[in-house]
């Protein structure tokens, strides 16, 4: 069977890439670390209008029925723009909320108007949240400060008294954006490789930088199908699973695109004013948020 996203999820995609190129992230993503959350929530608001957060929340409560294939397809794009905040908190609360009660709240989620963040086990951007919840889908209270984090866009709180746990709608979310992720570093790597010359000639010349490159589009290629499969097992006894496999290689396929795009930009790759920089130190976060490849490889294991 070939799968392809249909003409109106292409649509509902590229619209939303053409937003976050026109926010130019790479600010924003400076200004969140910083504390300035007004420039994200700007995107957000953005994204929001555009219909991402209404297709994570059922029509009764104003959105438009969680679509979880819509929402790859979504998460890709705010993956490869980086783009700051609680993203796939606020996706996996929204698909949490009709199990556990909250339709007030899952109605300033549809509308954007209600940021939201989890404990799993710490909140991310608890200070931005409207609203902090457990994984049971009750309220919880973050303290302290921002704990060190390799992203410094990833601003994490302790919780005090959520649960163990991670909702496997969220584990589909953050693999959604590392692919997206991913195919960011990939392509600003390719143009960089094609302009860098090195002893009189563009340096994706050489075997080496091309193996690379080609290593890493072939495992974020090959990372996409687990990831859309996973998203039409929604709703069935194996979509855990399926959740789990699809984290297992995208994490591997993201972290790998950013080993290359360190590896063929050198030095500069990892200076604070060159902009990819942020996807990459994102890219390595995001490697072991909401599990582990040891973790989630064992769940898939462990169904077998």
């Amino acid at each position: 069977m070939k799968f392809v996203l249909s003409e109106e999820q292409r649509m509902f995609a590229g619209t939303l890439r053409r937003l976050l190129a026109e926010a130019g992230t790479a600010k924003t993503v400076r200004a969140w670390a910083s504390g300035d959350h007004a420039p994200g929530r700007a995107v957000w608001a953005a994204l929001a209008e555009a219909g991402l957060f209404a297709v994570a929340v059922p029509e009764e409560h104003g959105g438009a029925g969680l679509l979880p294939v819509e929402l790859v397809a979504a998460m890709e794009e705010v993956g490869r723009a980086a783009a700051p905040g609680p993203y796939v908190e606020t996706l996996a609360a929204a698909e949490l909320l009709p199990r556990t009660g909250g339709g007030a709240l899952l109605e300033g989620i549809a509308e954007g108007a209600a940021m939201v963040t989890l404990g799993v086990p710490h909140a991310l951007d608890a200070d931005a949240a409207d609203a902090v919840l457990g994984t049971d889908g009750k309220p919880r209270t973050a303290s302290g400060g921002p704990l060190a984090s390799l992203d410094p866009a990833r601003r994490l709180f302790r919780v005090d008294g959520s649960p163990g746990g991670r909702p496997d709608f969220g584990v589909l979310m953050c693999a959604a954006q590392q692919i997206g992720l991913g195919r960011a570093l990939l392509d600003v790597t390719v143009e960089y490789a094609k302009t860098r010359r090195q002893f009189g000639r563009p340096i994706g010349e050489y075997q080496a930088v091309k193996h690379h490159l080609a290593g890493a589009m072939v495992e974020l290629e090959f990372a996409r199908p687990l990831l859309y499969g996973a998203a039409l097992a929604h709703g069935t006894p194996e979509f855990g699973r399926d959740a789990a496999a699809a984290k297992v290689a995208a994490s591997d396929a993201c972290y790998g695109a950013a080993k290359a795009a360190l590896q063929v930009h050198g030095a500069i790759g990892y200076t604070d004013e060159y902009d990819p920089s942020l996807w990459i130190r994102k890219a390595r976060a995001l490697h072991s948020a909401w599990g582990t490849p040891a973790e989630h490889r064992a769940r898939v294991a462990a169904s077998l």
